[in-house]
């Protein structure tokens, strides 16, 4: 693979970091999160006419026709901000459908995913909290070519706010998937609370729902839902880099301004050190997520165990810049005004998001073992 960006992808960086500078600052972040939906819809809006929402979508669908590599870049400046959008969710619900989905169904789904007119999310996790294939245990009983949902979906990201949902359930023939739209007879929708406020989620429930034949996804398998989880792990652990990376930024800054003993704090020994840890630990996930992103594109036989590589490196990284961020704040760390303290929940809800550095490692030892 090739290390470096190219001039496009350096572009699209600039591009969102401007935009985002310019319409989503931290203090306007501070502000859609008292919000009832904690998100701009006009912001979302324009982000769709910016044809960013469709990054990964096929051109013929409306979309950009990009791959992992080019999202990556795209959610490390959306994690730099602490961006509230139904970005991700609705990202990965589109990569579901194009994996998963016949002609028709991406036909018919992805264009209004790729405009932004319809917000969707990926339903997976169940109240056992278990992210692997074994975890799905959502009753689907045969009906008429199609099948009935019973039972709760968990930590559905952006729930609140999702039109429709990726719906993954378990019948007598498997693991499959659903389309369902929010709307839909017998779903109900609940907000739930997150440490993150920047995040919401919900639980979706599924009481006696009725999923045609036609929005069950046709090539929905085990190994179709397992590359879903892994573009939507190697997803959330770009946005999770980004936002320790700038984490690392506003404590560097705080070094270099606050004064002790006649001096900037940033020449003590007790916080350069840490400060280097942290750039270290930051800089090493970063170079395995970018592996892991293009072995995504390239589907590399490799791309599954690098993308658990990432995120259990990233997971215990993003916890330990979080937390010493708000320590080499000091008392300060610790206030309302100050910002490291959005980050540290930022990442204490990203560590388990799409499994955590255990499930991770293990899942990393499985695949040693397989060889």
């Amino acid at each position: 693979m090739n290390f470096g960006f190219t001039e496009e992808q350096d572009l699209l960086r600039q591009e969102v970091r401007k935009f985002l500078d310019a319409h989503c600052p931290l203090e306007e972040v501070r502000k859609l999160m008292e919000t009832p939906e904690g998100f701009s819809r006009d912001l979302w809006k324009q982000m769709g006419e910016l044809g960013w929402i469709g990054l990964t979508v096929a051109e013929a669908h409306g979309g950009a026709g990009l791959g992992w590599v080019d999202l990556t870049v795209v959610l490390e400046e959306m994690g730099r901000t602490l961006f509230p959008s139904p970005y991700l969710a609705t990202t990965i619900a589109a990569a579901a459908i194009r994996e998963a989905g016949s002609a028709e169904q991406q036909a018919r789904w992805l264009p209004q995913l790729a405009d932004g007119s319809k917000i969707a999310s990926l339903a997976h996790l169940e109240p056992s909290d278990r992210w692997d294939l074994a975890g799905v245990a959502l009753d689907a009983k045969p009906q008429g070519g199609g099948v009935t949902l019973n039972g709760a979906k968990v930590q559905v990201l952006d729930a609140p706010a999702a039109d429709l949902f990726v719906v993954s359930y378990r019948s007598a023939g498997g693991v499959g998937l659903a389309l369902v739209e929010r709307n839909a007879a017998g779903v109900a929708v609940e907000a739930t609370p997150s440490i993150d406020a920047t995040r919401r989620v919900g639980r979706v429930r599924f009481d006696g729902v009725a999923v045609a034949a036609d929005a069950l996804l046709a090539n929905a398998s085990d190994a179709a839902l397992g590359r879903v989880l892994d573009l939507a792990t190697a997803a959330v652990t770009a946005e999770m880099l980004g936002a320790a990376e700038q984490d690392i930024r506003i404590t560097v800054q705080y070094a270099k301004e606050r004064e002790q003993f006649g001096h900037p704090i940033g020449r003590f020994q007790g916080v350069k050190h840490p400060l280097a840890e942290m750039f270290v630990d930051v800089e090493s996930a970063k170079s395995i997520l970018y592996y892991a992103a293009w072995a995504l594109d390239e589907r590399d036989a490799d791309a599954p165990r690098a993308v658990s590589l990432a995120k259990a490196y990233a997971s215990e990284a993003f916890a330990r810049v979080g937390v010493d961020a708000v320590q080499l704040h000091g008392g300060v760390g610790f206030t309302w005004e100050y910002d490291p303290h959005l980050y540290l929940k930022r990442s204490k809800w990203a560590r388990p998001a799409f499994g955590d550095a255990d499930f991770h490692y293990d899942r990393v030892i499985q695949f040693g073992e397989a060889k």
